[in-house]
């Protein structure tokens, strides 16, 4: 009876070992709070499944994941087909979410300030140097902008949040499209470099008369002040979730493999600094069971998770998107 017992209790930890899964991913900064909250959820209700993220920024996700050293990645910026190549296995985008991202300042007694299209650009251009600049202050009457020179910060690290900054400044100034361009990683003209949201928005809140971009999660959890940005209509509009939620309404047709810009989006409340971020994974896993936990994963966030995103200030996928997307998660392989 006792042989008989342990036999059963080793075949019952066999059968547990051989279903769990652990899944790795690496990337994006820009979704990491409603990742982390996802990924713990769903490891919760599926005893065996452990799921570990590293936020390690949008250029470390693509890289990991084309080299085959994780089993999904995770970017705010579309990888170009350039990026996709060295992969052994096809990879799809596959968005996840909306967010935003805002401008970020630390200017002593200013808590609110208006930022237009081509000031934002020539603050990171090295063009506009103090706070009381005229062109500020024509944008912000009444507020007492100090005498304080601009402490301009950026990512330190390749960065889907960067390329999403970066895309919105290239559509506004023609300078900067010619200059630095759009990318994850640009060559700035000036600044003081920050890894990941973390440390763009360390450096802002010890910075006095600094200025930076982080997602719109890190302001609002680290108490930091943000400013609104005037949008193609010509208002000057705060990130949220409605002016997020405008801006994806800009999207007429989603493009088959979801590779999509919403910057500068058209639209009386649009937000003009909004973004999907994506997942990227492999249409044919190479191991079936990681397959399998990876579709029920996406089709879990598609359906159930987004319920949970405006929690953490961030705008759930437009209907029309959630069917298209869930007809290719059922074609996964």
């Amino acid at each position: 009876m006792k042989k008989t017992l342990i036999a059963v209790g080793l075949l019952i930890a066999a059968l547990g070992a051989a279903q769990a899964q652990k899944i790795t991913g690496a990337g994006a900064t820009f979704p990491y709070p409603i990742y982390s909250k996802w990924f713990s959820e769903y490891s919760a209700a599926h005893p065996g499944v452990q799921i570990n993220y590293q936020s390690i920024g949008s250029g470390g996700g693509i890289r990991q994941m084309t080299g085959g050293l994780v089993d999904f990645g995770a970017t705010d910026a579309p990888a170009t087909d350039e990026q996709l190549a060295p992969s052994k296995t096809k990879l799809i985008h596959l968005p996840t979410v909306l967010g935003a991202v805002v401008p970020i300042f630390n200017v002593p007694g200013v808590n609110n300030i208006k930022f237009s299209p081509e000031v934002l650009a020539d603050i990171y251009l090295n063009k506009i140097n103090y706070w009381n600049d005229a062109r500020i202050k024509k944008d912000n009457p009444g507020v007492n902008l100090p005498n304080l020179k601009i402490i301009v910060v950026h990512r330190a690290d390749g960065s889907g949040t960067t390329f999403i900054f970066t895309d919105y400044l290239s559509k506004v100034s023609k300078e900067w499209a010619s200059g630095p361009g759009r990318g994850a990683s640009p060559s700035w003209p000036t600044g003081v470099a920050g890894k990941g949201n973390e440390g763009v928005a360390g450096y802002v809140r010890q910075l006095s008369g600094s200025v930076g971009y982080v997602e719109l999660i890190y302001a609002l959890q680290n108490k930091i002040s943000y400013g609104s940005v005037r949008n193609a209509s010509g208002n000057f509009v705060q990130a949220s979730i409605s002016s997020v939620t405008a801006a994806a309404a800009s999207i007429k047709q989603m493009p088959a493999d979801y590779r999509v810009s919403i910057t500068n989006a058209p639209g009386r409340g649009a937000y003009p600094i909004s973004s999907f971020t994506w997942l990227l994974v492999p249409l044919k896993s190479s191991d079936p069971a990681k397959g399998k936990v990876i579709r029920d994963l996406l089709n879990w966030i598609v359906k159930s998770g987004q319920s949970e995103v405006e929690g953490l200030s961030y705008a759930p996928l437009p209907k029309n998107v959630v069917q298209l997307e869930l007809k290719t998660i059922y074609s996964l392989k």
